[in-house]
């Protein structure tokens, strides 16, 4: 089965593309294939319609909170909630989430999926910093037009299969919370780089949670460890993330996932 990791971002260009790492699982290693650069929806959406079989892990949320679906009187079924999601522009979205953060107090604007309490990742509603309610926008809407079968979501083509991914949940059983990347050219520093070199040690090494290693040839392991902004080491991260969800029973989801929240892959469950 093709394995790809999948970093996302919500304004494809030449200089910030989706980045694509694709790869194989033999046994307890992943081996890295090729990394694709897609400057354009139009080419993620070519890359979706690949036959299979193929598993992809995305570096964009799935689904958003039911508290904030509730409170929105937005479908409850997740095919019709995304095709309502598709049908707002980012000013009319933006708007409707200001208007549920307003009268909540501070420190609690947002509601949160329970994936993204446990994973510590950015509420899947939030739209600054980073603004992963647009790659919600953007992702998820093209992942149902594709009919590709997301696991707890919505049936699909069951040999294209995407799963939710996050980078810096594998990252962080390396590095801890430290910082491993920036897009800005200022930040991208000495100490940072460092990071990325410890993160591609323990995937080669396989000393992580999720045990597999990493094989790809010295110009690869150079390469990620250079990019300061991560993109291919964060496409990296979520094919490993894919390769070890592909030998778990259901893809190692919980059975009690939320089907308007979804599930990040590899992040275990807690009450």
């Amino acid at each position: 089965m093709q394995l790809f990791g999948i970093d996302f971002t919500s304004r494809p260009s030449p200089r910030k593309p989706i980045t694509v790492a694709l790869g194989w699982r033999h046994g307890d290693t992943i081996v890295l294939e090729q990394v694709l650069r897609l400057d354009s929806f139009a080419a993620f959406e070519q890359q979706l319609r690949q036959p299979g079989p193929w598993l992809a892990a995305c570096d964009f949320p799935f689904g958003l909170p039911r508290e904030l679906v509730e409170s929105l009187g937005w479908p409850q079924a997740w095919p019709a909630l995304i095709q309502r999601l598709h049908s707002q522009t980012r000013a009319q979205l933006v708007a409707q989430f200001k208007a549920f953060c307003a009268p909540r107090p501070a420190g609690n604007k947002f509601a949160h999926r329970r994936c993204d309490l446990i994973a510590r990742s950015s509420p899947s509603m939030k739209w600054v910093n980073p603004p992963v309610a647009f790659m919600l926008l953007e992702g998820a809407p093209r992942l149902l037009a594709a009919g590709i079968s997301l696991p707890g979501l919505s049936t699909g083509d069951p040999q294209r299969v995407a799963l939710e991914g996050y980078p810096a949940l594998l990252a962080r059983s390396v590095v801890g919370n430290a910082s491993y990347k920036s897009d800005e050219k200022a930040k991208q520093t000495a100490e940072r780089e460092a990071r990325r070199a410890q993160i591609v040690a323990a995937l080669q090494a396989g000393a992580h949670p999720l045990g597999l290693r990493l094989v790809l040839d010295e110009a690869w392991a150079s390469r990620l460890i250079a990019e300061g902004s991560a993109d291919q080491l964060d496409a990296v991260l979520c094919l490993m993330q894919a390769g070890w969800a592909a030998t778990q029973a259901n893809y190692g989801l919980p059975a009690q996932i939320d089907p308007l929240e979804g599930w990040i892959v590899s992040t275990p469950w807690a009450d």
